[in-house]
């Protein structure tokens, strides 16, 4: 499938507890905690600024979020720094998580041993692997591809940072293995455009 990727903004939920324990969260239903709200906040106010910025205004892009809680609610106090009505959200099954299967809420570091290897030491075959009961990063792409395929102008997405490191390897062409071991940070705004990223850290300022 050939995909014509649309400017997109993307917005990865903030911290969770198991984010902040080091937990495979996956396709678990974990709530953020009061440092993922506060990142939340800070990712609204930012894409508002730098959507003023560029002179755009947030109705001319469709918005779509996982429909996890934790994106749901990031959604939700995204929505707060903006004055005006925004488009509704359109919640998306194909932006949830990678699945680790029966490795969902085990520390990374104890998988690291022998049975999973995590982030900052994986090879490229790690694109392909796949958790018992659970999906590969091969198999997310392509349910983002289908996602990808049926937009239709300029988006912002609400998702998880698994979904932003498939993005990053479809749309910019990150060569596989540094996809998998890229870590998508949790307090910034990342803008596509003709085919590359640029990434806003949150709490700077970027009016200039």
């Amino acid at each position: 499938m050939t995909v014509t990727w649309p400017e997109l903004y993307f917005v990865r939920h903030g911290e969770t507890n198991w984010n902040a324990e080091g937990r495979y969260q996956g396709s678990q239903d974990i709530p953020l905690n009061d440092v993922g709200r506060a990142q939340a906040d800070l990712n609204g106010r930012l894409l508002a600024r730098l959507l003023q910025r560029a002179g755009r205004a947030p109705t001319a892009f469709t918005w779509h979020v996982s429909p996890l809680g934790r994106t749901l609610e990031n959604r939700a106090r995204i929505r707060a720094a903006f004055a005006d009505p925004l488009p509704e959200p359109v919640p998306d099954r194909r932006l949830i998580e990678v699945s680790f299967g029966i490795y969902e809420g085990r520390l990374h570091t104890e998988l690291a041993a022998g049975e999973m290897a995590m982030a900052g030491e994986r090879d490229a075959d790690f694109w392909y692997f796949r958790p018992p009961s659970g999906e590969s990063y091969e198999d997310v792409a392509q349910r983002v591809m289908s996602f990808g395929a049926e937009l239709c102008g300029p988006a912002i997405i609400v998702a998880h940072g698994g979904i932003l490191r498939i993005l990053r390897r479809l749309i910019e062409d990150f060569p596989a293995e540094r996809a998998v071991n890229w870590f998508p940070p949790q307090d910034c705004v990342v803008h596509f455009i003709d085919g590359k990223s640029v990434l806003y850290p949150a709490g700077q300022s970027w009016d200039d």
